[in-house]
């Protein structure tokens, strides 16, 4: 059913509950190093403060996809919203640290149920054309919120202490909540469920998995060089942050460019195609910093150059790739979202600690590492059978 009384403010509305979701790692992500002067404990137990965090968000995936498939999204929705303020509020008064790790597990639990119902509900408000385009916005501006965010966090942590960004959560996340439940009826009813889904038949549907974890090959190989880059451009080649900075900058310019035309690509190209080839040319961009690299290149305007492709490729492929991926759940729509999710989490964690050790070797075994991942989307996307042609 593709009815909403105002599509733009439902839109809106999902997409400030997913960014306030994601800035709950990048808004705090300042004021961690301070946090054993002010709480007590250590600088290693100051790191669980982000680490439970996603803990608690990869176990709120697989749980809000469950209770999607089983409950009115949007009550869920607006009961997420406001848990998830109160255990902000809770986060800002906590006593010690290590009470402020428990915490933030049920921080990332309880705020993980917007990622997981929007795509859904955008499936269920715009035509399929649409629901791209509207997942490319999604997209682009989500990619802000880890350049933004902390910027944001520093000022606040500066101005009013740690406590502010937990604060902030808190109020905008009730203002959510409240909107949501008094513009219900702008949100859509999801499409009906499969009774007999679950994860395990997910897991099973080949098809399903074919866009699901090339999604999450994809845009883990651009998240595990970024995640290595800040180590490998200072220790390694002996740049400074600045260097990365403008090599993230460009690189966001580029994927909200890309993701923001795909719709239009994808109708005029075809689906499948934009999906292998945005593929295609984020591996390539990899692999072509792992050969530069590998050459002894270390000239930052040429790394930032060869990482434009790889944002370009993901854009490209991201929002028509997200999106048969719902549509290959065949109507288990919360469940297919959060694999998809957990999936991405899984492959980003799983290459950023193969690459831990390489990162102060240079910038072609972290490429390497990364390009690795890229390149097993293009090969699940060859092997397994896509969506038949509607």
């Amino acid at each position: 059913m593709k009815t909403a009384a105002a599509p733009s403010l439902a839109f809106a509305l999902l997409l400030l509950g997913t960014t306030l979701g994601l800035a709950g790692t990048d808004l705090v992500l300042p004021a961690v190093p301070d946090l054993p002067d002010v709480l007590g404990g250590s600088a290693a137990m100051a790191q669980l403060v982000l680490a439970a965090f996603v803990a608690g968000g990869c176990i709120g995936l697989i749980l809000f996809g469950e209770l999607g498939a089983r409950a009115d999204q949007r009550r869920l929705l607006v009961g997420s919203l406001i848990a998830y303020a109160l255990v902000s509020l809770a986060c800002a008064l906590a006593p010690s640290l290590p009470a402020l790790v428990g915490l933030r597990f049920l921080h990332g639990l309880s705020g993980a149920a917007a990622a997981v119902f929007a795509p859904g509900m955008i499936r269920a408000m715009f035509s399929e054309a649409g629901a791209v385009r509207a997942l490319g916005l999604m997209g682009s501006v989500e990619s802000l919120v880890p350049a933004l965010a902390p910027v944001a966090g520093v000022w606040l942590l500066a101005a009013f202490g740690w406590t502010s960004s937990f604060y902030l959560i808190a109020v905008l996340s009730l203002i959510v909540a409240v909107l949501v439940r008094a513009l219900g009826s702008s949100l859509p009813v999801p499409p009906p469920t499969r009774s007999q889904g679950s994860y395990i038949r997910l897991l099973k549907n080949p098809t399903y998995m074919r866009y699901a974890l090339s999604q999450a090959c994809t845009l883990g190989g651009l998240l595990i060089f970024v995640f290595g880059a800040p180590a490998m451009m200072t220790k390694a080649l002996g740049l400074s942050l600045n260097a990365f900075i403008l090599m993230q900058v460009t690189g966001i310019a580029f994927f909200i460019l890309a993701s923001n035309i795909a719709g239009r690509l994808a109708d005029m190209f075809g689906a499948e195609r934009m999906i292998l080839a945005g593929s295609g040319i984020s591996a390539l961009g990899l692999m072509g910093l792992s050969m530069y690299g590998n050459a002894g290149g270390t000239d930052p305007l040429m790394i930032t150059a060869l990482f434009v492709p790889v944002n370009l490729g993901l854009g490209l492929r991201g929002p028509p790739g997200f999106f048969h991926a719902i549509l290959a759940s065949d109507g288990d729509d919360a469940r297919g979202a959060a694999l998809v999710i957990l999936f991405i989490l899984s492959m980003t964690a799983t290459g950023t600690a193969i690459a831990a050790p390489l990162v102060t070797a240079g910038l072609s075994p972290l490429a390497g590492v990364a390009a690795s991942f890229s390149c097993i989307s293009i090969i699940l996307l060859a092997s397994l059978r896509p969506l038949k042609a509607r």
